[in-house]
């Protein structure tokens, strides 16, 4: 089941998507996609990302592979969804696209272990991990280079029912794809990052896992138009402009 939240003039309402229609879940109604503003499917408390999870991307950026998972943090200010612009900061000289898959947590999570991770999965989002390059590599830290407003792309909706052991991952940059990955080839699966997190810190209902990205990321400039695919989701689509302030 494809659950979103959408807006159609001044109403915001859930609903589920099937093919080219939403059917409210608060009545009979229903509206097709084109006619409904598509809004972040969640508001996290947090965001929790991977660094370095694909074996091709941590050997593009010329690093070891990881011992354990590494995690950071993304500010929920830094959310938008399907449709919205991605804004450029005039601080950044290069901002690169990095197409994942999110995990979307379902209830509170503290402790668990493999075995019971998936028990606390609400569903999954496509997700880009919109990343500062240059100010990632001058910081030596994540908080700045990931963490401005837009760069925490989720959507379209939330997948309730999908396997993420072997899911296909794509983006495509103006019509073209730039990466492509399966999430088989995560060094640390989704199980595994679930278990891990949850015994650092208590994880949410709402809040996402953003599982690392496959190989090729780039740089994103002024009216490129990035989406990111993965397998059984659908296609989360946005601009890129830069930002006026």
């Amino acid at each position: 089941m494809k659950l979103g939240t959408f807006q159609i003039k001044e109403k915001v309402f859930q609903g589920v998507v099937e093919k080219d229609r939403v059917y409210s879940l608060e009545g009979p109604r229903s509206y097709l996609l084109e006619e409904v503003k598509v809004l972040p499917p969640v508001h996290p408390s947090k965001i929790v990302a991977v660094a370095l999870n694909y074996k091709a991307h941590a050997s593009e950026m010329g690093k070891p592979l990881p011992q354990e998972p590494l995690i950071f943090i993304k500010p929920p200010s830094s959310v938008i969804g399907h449709g919205d612009a991605i804004l450029l900061p005039s601080m950044a000289g290069r901002v690169d696209y990095e197409g994942e898959l999110g995990v979307v947590i379902g209830r509170e999570t503290k402790g668990v272990s493999p075995q019971e991770a998936l028990e606390c999965v609400m569903g999954y989002v496509c997700f880009n991990d919109v990343t500062a390059r240059d100010l990632q590599k001058k910081d030596g830290l994540f908080a700045r280079a990931k963490g401005f407003d837009t760069f925490a792309v989720i959507g379209p909706w939330i997948e309730t029912s999908l396997d993420p052991s072997c899911l296909s991952i794509r983006t495509y940059l103006n019509g073209h794809i730039v990466q492509e990955g399966n999430t088989s080839d995560m060094i640390f699966n989704v199980v595994h990052l679930i278990s891990f997190i949850s015994h650092v810190m208590t994880l949410e209902p709402g809040d996402v896992i953003a599982t690392g990205t496959p190989p090729g990321i780039g740089p994103l400039s002024p009216g490129d138009r990035v989406e990111i695919e993965v397998e059984g989701i659908g296609r989360l689509v946005n601009t890129v402009a830069v930002r006026g302030w």
